[in-house]
């Protein structure tokens, strides 16, 4: 790893923590719908904050995620409604990937400073980051609600440069959302791509810096 940047900042949903964990915890009782209601659920959030971020129209995104999940059990009605407040209460508390906790200690004691930038609500990520015990290896938490707008527009990210007090090239931003990395690197981010499922490159014209498997290869 290059001595510049020394600021890493990484998208938390699907990052650092895994999306579909809240499915998974109860999928037995979810039944054999368990795989496409959570990819829809995931698909349907991302969806309405691209929309509400174009519209100009704000909304929490703890919010679109409950909205999510509705269009989710609707679309699979098989799945017992009763189950939607066991899954958000899951939602609330992902758990990190494995090697989360382990690469942001080290990347702090190498000296780097770290924060999470995400779509989520300052509710969602405090709960979020507590209950993953990430709390003690981050320098930030920022949430995009103060723009009030979502990721990819410009205005999102900027507020990781305000905060830190520097420019967008000082900035390795990590994410494993490809449409993520394309927007951190129109704005001028150092992105990396953690391809976790090993999905094919797309937006050529916006590419990473580095394509990994998972965030310890960071180190």
């Amino acid at each position: 790893m290059t001595e510049s940047p020394r600021i890493a900042v990484f998208d938390a949903y699907g990052t650092l923590f895994d999306v579909h964990a809240a499915v998974s915890r109860h999928a037995d009782a979810i039944g054999p719908d368990a795989a496409a209601l959570s990819e829809t659920w995931r698909a349907k959030q991302l969806e309405y904050s691209w929309v509400r971020g174009l519209m100009g129209c704000h909304a929490p995104f703890w919010g679109l995620t409950e909205q999510a999940l509705d269009y989710a059990l609707a679309r699979y009605p098989e799945v017992d409604r009763a189950l939607r407040p066991r899954l958000l209460d899951a939602y609330r508390d992902l758990d990190a990937y494995p090697e989360v906790p382990g690469t942001l200690r080290a990347l702090r004691a190498a000296g780097w400073r770290t924060a999470i930038l995400s779509n989520g609500d300052a509710a969602m990520l405090e709960r979020a980051v507590g209950s993953a015990g990430l709390a003690d290896h981050l320098d930030a938490v920022l949430s995009v609600e103060s723009a009030r707008t979502f990721k990819t527009a410009p205005a999102a990210y900027r507020i990781a440069t305000d905060r830190f007090g520097v420019g967008p090239e000082a900035v390795l931003f990590g994410s494993s959302n490809r449409w993520d990395v394309a927007g951190a690197a129109a704005f001028g981010f150092r992105p990396v791509w953690v391809n976790r499922r090993g999905l094919p490159d797309e937006y050529a014209d916006q590419p990473p810096e580095r394509v990994i498997e998972s965030l310890d290869a960071l180190l």
